[in-house]
């Protein structure tokens, strides 16, 4: 496609509210916005291991009409040891540039002021297959990797994540930065708000429905 027909390509795009609530939980995630132009257009740039090419492929469907070329392998090395990501990024386009405003201060990601507006439960599903894992075998207890915000970003997220969904949650310190920790007692509740929206190739991130302690006799 030429440049011209791009352009005039792109005056027709607009973000579906499915895409803009997965956006948020991406963009808390570890998606990434960049700029070419100085801040006038910002592209969406998505990049997992190979585990979850899935993932990605899914993606690229929720994005397609904002993406020119499909999902790309890429090679990472890193002491001697090759491993493969996959990727693939939007178009630049000015929509993504309030988002860019909200989520990036002086250069650095940061937690939106406003995101106890815009954390739905979709989000919230897009965030955890991003960032989130299990806490161990034998816990119902799940953590989200937020060691790149600061503790107050942190202990933001935790206020709406109680306060909105009714979860019980808490910051662990770790050697770089800052987790959030949602209690099993919560299990159930945050299993109901995100199960819909999990991908089968992402399922693994959340405990099994089962008791973490033996029965009393």
């Amino acid at each position: 496609m030429h440049s011209k027909a791009i352009e005039q390509y792109k005056q027709g795009l607009k973000l579906t509210r499915e895409q803009r609530e997965i956006l948020i939980g991406l963009l808390l995630g570890d998606a990434h916005l960049e700029t070419q132009n100085g801040g006038r257009t910002y592209r969406l740039k998505i990049e997992q291991s190979e585990a979850h090419q899935a993932y990605v492929e899914h993606l690229y469907e929720v994005f397609k009409q904002w993406v020119l070329t499909p999902p790309q392998p890429k090679e990472k090395r890193c002491q001697g040891y090759v491993s493969r990501n996959w990727w693939f990024q939007t178009v630049s386009h000015r929509t993504l540039r309030f988002y860019a405003h909200q989520f990036y201060r002086k250069g650095r990601k940061c937690v939106p002021h406003l995101i106890h507006l815009w954390l739905t439960p979709h989000a919230l599903s897009y965030w955890f297959m991003d960032d989130g894992s299990i806490k161990s075998k034998q816990s119902k207890g799940v953590i989200f990797n937020t060691q790149g915000y600061t503790l107050g970003e942190v202990e933001l997220l935790i206020s709406v994540l109680e306060e909105r969904f009714g979860l019980h949650a808490k910051s662990r310190r770790q050697k770089e930065g800052y987790q959030i920790y949602i209690s099993g007692k919560s299990y159930e509740r945050f299993r109901e708000l995100i199960e819909p929206y999990l991908i089968d190739n992402m399922r693994y991130k959340l405990p099994s429905a089962r008791q973490t302690q033996l029965p009393k006799r």
